[in-house]
């Protein structure tokens, strides 16, 4: 059986986040007044894996750290967003499998963030 690669895993996770972040807020019947929350949360969340999947076509090494940095960054923001709703709006449980499933994928690009430095460090020492 082949093993499929770090960055595949990476992201097939991300666009599953995406997917399930979709499908949450569809299912919500929240009032329109927390619209401009919920938008944040769709925004941050697919940006994700389109840095991810963008990453790809990056024109560089330092190109492509970049947007696995961009990638970080909102990941941590989907994470803002999530516990903002778990907490304002007193629904937990599925906010709690999809902060978890963000945490994983956050510490998979930060980990691929720091890897990728080290090695664009010792090629320019």
């Amino acid at each position: 059986m082949e093993k499929i690669s770090d960055k595949t895993v990476l992201k097939i996770r991300c666009y599953k986040f995406s997917v399930q972040i979709v499908k949450f807020i569809g299912a919500l019947k929240i009032s329109n007044t927390y619209s401009p929350l919920i938008n944040q949360l769709l925004r941050s969340a697919t940006s994700v894996g389109a840095n991810v999947v963008e990453a790809k076509s990056a024109s560089s090494k330092r190109d492509f750290i970049k947007y696995y940095e961009i990638a970080l960054k909102s990941s941590n923001e989907t994470k803002y967003w999530l516990c903002l709703l778990r907490d304002g709006l007193n629904i937990g449980k599925k906010i709690k499998e999809l902060l978890t499933e963000i945490g994983e994928i956050s510490n998979m690009i930060a980990s691929s963030v720091i890897k990728l430095k080290e090695k664009e460090e010792k090629n320019h020492s």
